[in-house]
């Protein structure tokens, strides 16, 4: 989860390292550091514990850095805790070899101890040092066939990168599993980095580096091999966001931004995929899932984590009511160890905003290996999900910078939606007309949750009420128990506010027990066929003296009787319910964790792709 930033060109390398680590901050800040080679030859470096901010004050009040070589990193603590000494990149012990390291070394400790023996001294806690160790180790005057042997020993899912006072046109990366890394092409420059929005100020032209690879980067270009040194040959492909799709633009937090982006993030999910007809038309995204092994299935497999399994929900509810299928959900870290009875008439839909997340990836191995079709809904192109998937459905929602899901989670259950609806007339379970009834209702959609973030500030005042609460109670039934789920999700990952998402039904199973006049109950009301049952067991939330606060519908005299505070939202199918239902909970855990004084886009302990376990 950490980011990984490398430069070799013709000008000064630190202050492109700083500002692209800035752009990659999302995927660990608890420290960083950047290594060189200045103009003597020299391997030099600085790295401080804490935010990026730390070793920018500590750069331009100390004694600055400067060469047109340099890599540098973001941390997300694993092994060792946060600190100065633990903080990449390392060096070897003779103080050439620095490396960045963005994974887990599995076999680490049987490593250093081996290292140890031959004399070698550390000096942090950390598995990502035993990987400088062990290229001078191997290290022969041929950096990258050291690399090639390190590689060749260590077992785990990272993403590393080497640079060598011994070699100072050159820099060295290596993939292997879920750790991303991207190529920039510049002009008599080029860039590496963890994510595209490091690079979209430098370029546009990026090579995707893929598991089991390693690209060897100078100003003249770049280079890839296999493992075993066979020469890989691979086309750029062009970034299609624009620059400021990864800035604020006049928004507090990025968070903030992404939430207002959701109308576009929408239109652009639906974008030449629904007909004028209501059918849905996928052209080839569907890749091998063909027509007959979707007319032959038997049941479906939802996977994924967090915010992306809560929208594979939304879809499961979809995929039973209009295509009476079984189908399952499973965490991808559960689904990984949890012996999933599939076979080659299941259908796996694996969820990832990222493409990377390490559970979800070993789940699609394993549905691969059962002889499972697998859809992937992705937001990035080329990422490791794409690769592995049989089919994709991109939900085009450009970068999204803040760590906790906004328009991706909103993307997701739009996807699945689509997937719903195609499936559904493919398999001729549900009456078309019903079907093309929803599908013009998609289209409404954009408008709809606009209405909502029109009403921000008046959540916002509510927010205010709220903000002192130790417990919040989120509840919801039907296709909106997910809805209730990714509210409570929003609360505890931006305020830290315990929180917790309940199917409705099972207040009285339990939950129930909590309630008082300092636990407020958020419920999801808006008209559909689970209406009154919401409405009785909020009636009896306020019985216990708990604040409630209702999403609902304009109009509605019943759910506003029982509420202190009523969250209006359009009225839509209630099969799209979640789309919109979801934005007012969102808003609500962003102005309670800003009015807290919070850090929205960076939340303690938290980093926006999981590519470890």
């Amino acid at each position: 989860m950490c980011g990984i930033v490398g430069y070799v060109g013709g000008r000064d390398s630190v202050p492109i390292i700083l500002d692209a680590l800035s752009r990659l901050e999302y995927r660990g800040y608890d420290s960083a550091g950047i290594a060189v080679i200045d103009a003597t030859g020299k391997l030099t470096g600085s790295k401080a514990e804490g935010k990026l901010s730390r070793l920018a004050e500590r750069l331009a009040n100390g004694s600055p850095l400067s060469g047109a070589v340099g890599v540098g990193h973001t941390r997300w603590a694993t092994h060792g805790a946060p600190s100065d000494l633990n903080a990449h990149p390392h060096l070897d012990c003779g103080g050439k070899i620095a490396v960045v390291h963005n994974g887990i070394i599995e076999n680490y400790a049987a490593l250093r101890a081996r290292l140890v023996e031959h004399g070698h001294t550390f000096t942090s806690q950390t598995d990502t040092e035993v990987l400088a160790h062990l290229i001078e180790q191997h290290y022969d005057g041929n950096l990258e066939e050291a690399l090639r042997r390190t590689v060749r020993e260590v077992r785990g899912a990272y993403a590393l990168g080497v640079i060598s006072s011994d070699d100072p046109e050159h820099l060295i990366f290596a993939r292997n599993g879920a750790s991303p890394l991207v190529l920039g092409i510049g002009d008599g420059e080029m860039y590496v980095a963890s994510d595209t929005p490091a690079i979209l100020p430098y370029t546009r032209r990026e090579i995707i580096l893929h598991e089991g690879e390693i690209a060897i980067v100078g100003r003249d270009g770049f280079r890839l091999t296999d493992y075993a040194g066979a020469r890989i040959e691979r086309d750029p492909i062009a970034i299609t966001w624009d620059a400021g799709s990864a800035e604020k633009t006049g928004f507090k937090h990025f968070m903030l931004k992404e939430i207002f982006e959701q109308p576009n993030a929408i239109k652009q999910t639906l974008s030449g995929r629904v007909d004028d007809d209501g059918s849905v038309n996928f052209g080839t995204e569907l890749g091998a899932i063909t027509p007959e092994r979707l007319r032959n299935l038997s049941k479906i497999a939802i996977t994924g984590c967090g915010s992306a399994y809560y929208a594979g929900m939304v879809g499961m509810y979809l995929l039973r009511s209009l295509v009476h299928l079984p189908v399952e959900m499973e965490l991808a870290s559960e689904f990984r160890y949890g012996d999933p009875v599939i076979d080659s008439t299941t259908l796996v839909i694996a969820m990832s905003q990222s493409g990377e997340t390490a559970d979800t990836i070993e789940a699609v191995r394993i549905a691969k290996e059962s002889g499972c079709s697998v859809l992937g809904i992705c937001n990035v192109l080329g990422s490791h999900l794409t690769r592995l998937a049989d089919g994709m459905l991109y939900t085009r929602g450009g970068p999204e910078i803040g760590v906790a899901a906004s328009k991706t989670y909103v993307s997701q259950a739009t996807a699945m939606t689509l997937f719903a609806l195609y499936l559904a007339r493919l398999r001729g379970t549900t009456d078309a007309r019903r079907l093309s009834e929803i599908a013009d209702g998609t289209k409404l959609l954009p408008a709809a949750v606009d209405v909502v973030l029109n009403t921000s500030d008046e959540i916002r005042k509510v927010a205010r009420e709220l903000r002192r609460a130790t417990s919040v109670l989120f509840l919801g039934r039907y296709v909106n128990f997910p809805t209730a789920l990714e509210g409570a999700l929003k609360l505890k990952e931006i305020s830290y506010i315990h929180a917790e998402g309940y199917p409705a039904g099972e207040m009285k199973h339990g939950p129930i027990a909590l309630l008082d006049s300092t636990v407020p109950v958020v419920g999801i009301v808006t008209k559909d066929r689970v209406r009154e049952k919401m409405l009785s067991n909020l009636m009896e939330s306020r019985a216990r003296e708990a604040p409630v606060i209702v999403v609902a519908n304009r109009d509605d005299d019943e759910a506003e009787s029982v509420a202190d505070h009523v969250f209006h939202v359009p009225r839509v199918d209630e099969l799209l319910s979640p789309i919109v239902n979801v934005i007012p909970l969102q808003l609500l855990a962003y102005h309670i964790a800003d009015i807290e004084g919070k850090d929205v886009d960076q939340p303690r302990n938290l980093a926006k792709t999981v590519t470890v376990e």
